[in-house]
């Protein structure tokens, strides 16, 4: 069994290579391989894997599978297209047109991609929600349905160039015939002509509307990630396909927690009596109010967990994180005349050193220390 050798090897780029080096060092092996001009024996079969190595690695999610699975991860054609797939090449010279566009016609384009910014609560990062949001972008003309033509008409062949958007210019020079291709400027490419544009759009094809889109924003989801939407873009040229939209979503700042992972961190404060004899509070969570036991003795810094109240895990809607709470003990500032005595009472009944250490660490330690 032969061994499959290594694409980012095949191609001589590093791992960590961008779109751009892939694309320049598929064009330089190509250059180097193809058969019209590489006449070694293995030239051909070297084209076929560097080709099959382009495939995989100028499409993110197959690249991405590679990368974790290695060739298992994309079968065992890896690039799904071999040498066959590039007979229509023609010849040496045609290489460049893949890269450069060889052609002149202008077919079916794809519509731009959008970008969009959502900003929601900490509650609905954390549960999830859908929201609908205005969006101005390109699409069909409602008067002419794209085709550019007044309703009534419709668009003709171009009798310049008869339908293939090029017109050929053939020169005679010393060395014999030269032959130029260019654009068709009757029809710009398009290979037809509208003698009567749409009123509305004027003859483009597109206007410009205002959208309420739908996104739904799935539960757990982190400031600053990005969701995408296929076909939600601005519609293509000629009736090509739309692209895509991209929503940026934002996460406000809670008043009371803070996200780590999928936990969620809370501070609550007690006064003194509270530490000293023990309590039971009332502590928020994100599903409304949680009884929370708070023993004698507690001191500032300790951390309480309270499960499955934090943040759902993206993707599995039946687990969550917990809530952690840390307790800070309040000394008073301002005391009545009554309090100050009874603390005196207090104070001479207690056991005391000035000289001491908490084994305990920090507040954030404790944290650390509970998160761990």
């Amino acid at each position: 069994m032969t061994q499959q050798r290594d694409l980012y090897e095949v191609l001589g780029v590093p791992r960590n290579a961008s779109p751009e080096d892939l694309k320049k060092a598929f064009r330089q092996q190509a250059l180097k391989y193809h058969p019209d001009r590489n006449k070694e024996s293995d030239a051909s079969d070297r084209f076929k894997e560097i080709n099959a190595a382009y495939q995989v690695l100028s499409d993110p999610e197959r690249r991405a599978s590679y990368d974790r699975y290695g060739h298992a991860g994309i079968g065992n054609n890896a690039g799904g297209r071999g040498f066959e797939d590039f007979q229509n090449f023609g010849g040496f010279g045609d290489i460049f047109d893949a890269f450069f566009g060889g052609s002149n016609r202008k077919g079916p384009a794809r519509g731009n991609d959008l970008e969009f910014e959502a900003t929601i609560t900490f509650s609905e990062a954390a549960f999830g929600v859908e929201k609908e949001f205005d969006l101005d972008r390109q699409e069909a003309c409602d008067n002419c349905g794209g085709n550019r033509a007044e309703p009534g008409t419709k668009p003709v062949t171009c009798a310049t160039c008869g339908g293939s958007g090029e017109v050929r210019r053939v020169q005679r020079m010393v060395f014999g015939q030269f032959q130029q291709v260019a654009q068709c400027t009757t029809c710009s490419g398009t290979g037809q002509t509208v003698e009567t544009p749409c009123s509305k759009c004027r003859g483009r094809g597109t206007e410009r509307k205002r959208r309420k889109i739908a996104v739904n924003i799935p539960a757990g989801i982190d400031d600053g990630s990005r969701i995408v939407m296929r076909g939600q873009g601005e519609r293509g040229a000629m009736n090509g396909p739309a692209g895509d939209l991209y929503v940026y979503v934002h996460v406000k700042a809670h008043d009371v927690f803070e996200r780590h992972g999928n936990d969620v961190l809370a501070e609550v404060n007690i006064n003194v009596a509270q530490a000293a004899l023990g309590t039971v509070l009332s502590v928020p969570t994100l599903d409304g109010e949680h009884e929370l036991k708070i023993p004698a003795g507690t001191q500032t810094g300790r951390v309480f967990r309270i499960r499955n109240v934090g943040i759902t895990h993206m993707g599995r809607s039946n687990r969550r994180g917990d809530q952690l709470v840390a307790v800070k003990v309040v000394t008073p500032t301002e005391l009545t005349d009554r309090q100050k005595q009874l603390l005196e009472e207090l104070a001479g009944t207690l056991g005391t050193s000035n000289v001491g250490h908490d084994d305990g660490g920090g507040l954030f330690d404790r944290i650390k220390d509970a998160l761990s």
